[in-house]
């Protein structure tokens, strides 16, 4: 039995985790759960699979989750903030940590599991994203596993099974191209919170699912590819495939193309993370190809896209580019949500950010190198948005 510690318990990634541990109760067991401010759920979750320790990340809810789970027995260690994650991430008893965290606070918890020795199910990108030039270095280190738990990253990551060092040519992310891959650019002005949480395929929160109608969920993973697959950028190309049945290719040396299907469903890679090198027996819906009737593929419209080319340009660039972009990317699409600024701006704030933190960036960043930037960007979206509605009120 593989003992788990998860990380983002009460999100999208978290509960469908969970819902794999249920339905294979011999195979795992919970032993740390760490959520972010969801009270009632995490405190179910913990009656349900009495992990050995829990954390919140907001501190001053702690006392509310000790209330409601008083009649609990036997009780696990309860935590809170981002050291409590941190503990629940390191603690000895788990063997793989699933990080579940949106965003770049699942960073110092995923360093803390690598530098305890743990197994990785990454579901959290933005490790990658901002601290890959950390991250990897400790991985090889502490010769710990770094398992991709997110649909096309394990996609790319099943297809390689097999294939010897220095086969792989090239790979080819898919994209179901999000809310708006047919709204005409003409459109995008006029986008509100609502349009832009309806994907068309995927159930998934509302940072992600924005991420996609940007389509910087995509430009994101070809930079979280590039670390993972150790493969340049030129070799990391974006098709969108709106049937998100193909989850992700990869070509080879000889141009043969391997690829992975599947429903669109995230329990799938987030078990293959969990039992790799093994293949579970599940009960799940199979792939019925007649079912599905066609798959179609075309190229990214670059003009509706900014973001997949600002995140090429922060990967290339390198040092702390990539967490600058990640960080101003959170910032943004958290204005966005709160209404605070348009669609079309969070593109336009990114790149400001990126122009900015150009002359700064290093090309061998440290931890605090990209703490430091991810806090700059994130206070010069902020600063840029005001500035935006000021020239606003002023038209």
């Amino acid at each position: 039995m593989k003992a788990i510690s998860l990380l983002g318990s009460t999100g999208s990634i978290g509960t469908q985790t969970l819902d794999i541990v249920r339905q294979y109760p011999n195979q795992f067991q919970v032993v740390g759960l760490a959520a972010g401010r969801n009270i009632e759920m995490l405190a179910q979750q913990i009656r349900e699979f009495q992990p050995a320790i829990a954390a919140i990340s907001e501190v001053d809810k702690l006392s509310e989750l000790q209330a409601a789970i008083a009649d609990v027995d036997p009780q696990p260690i309860l935590l809170a903030g981002e050291q409590g994650v941190i503990e629940v991430a390191r603690y000895c008893e788990a063997e793989v940590v699933v990080t579940g965290i949106v965003g770049c606070a699942g960073l110092l918890p995923t360093i803390a599991a690598i530098e305890a020795g743990k197994d990785i199910a990454l579901a959290n990108k933005e490790t990658l994203i901002a601290g890959g030039p950390v991250v990897l270095p400790l991985v090889h280190k502490h010769g710990v596993k770094l398992l991709p738990a997110d649909s096309e990253h394990s996609a790319i990551f099943q297809c390689l099974q097999g294939v010897p060092a220095g086969g792989l040519r090239r790979i080819l992310l898919t994209a179901s191209g999000g809310a708006f891959r047919d709204w005409p650019v003409e459109k995008l002005s006029k986008v509100t919170v609502a349009d832009a949480l309806k994907h068309p395929n995927w159930s998934m929160g509302r940072k992600i699912t924005v991420d996609s109608a940007t389509l910087m969920n995509k430009g994101l993973e070809v930079i979280e590819a590039h670390w993972l697959f150790g493969v340049d950028y030129d070799q990391i190309d974006i098709v969108i495939h709106p049937q998100s049945i193909i989850h992700s290719l990869i070509e080879l040396q000889d141009t043969s193309v391997l690829a992975q299907l599947g429903w669109p469903d995230m329990r799938l890679p987030l078990l293959y993370a969990l039992s790799w090198p093994e293949r579970i027996y599940t009960n799940w819906q199979p792939l019925d190809l007649v079912k599905v009737g066609q798959m179609t593929f075309r190229a990214p419209d670059h003009q509706k896209y900014p973001c997949m080319q600002l995140a090429y340009a922060a990967g290339q660039a390198g040092g702390c580019m990539p967490a600058v972009l990640n960080a101003a990317n959170e910032q943004a699409v958290a204005l966005f949500l709160e209404e605070r600024i348009q669609f079309l701006d969070i593109p336009r704030l990114i790149e400001q950010a990126c122009d900015r933190y150009l002359v700064h960036n290093r090309s061998t960043p440290t931890l605090e190198d990209i703490i430091g930037a991810d806090q700059w960007a994130r206070q010069e979206v902020v600063t840029a948005s005001q500035t935006l509605k000021l020239l606003m009120i002023k038209g």
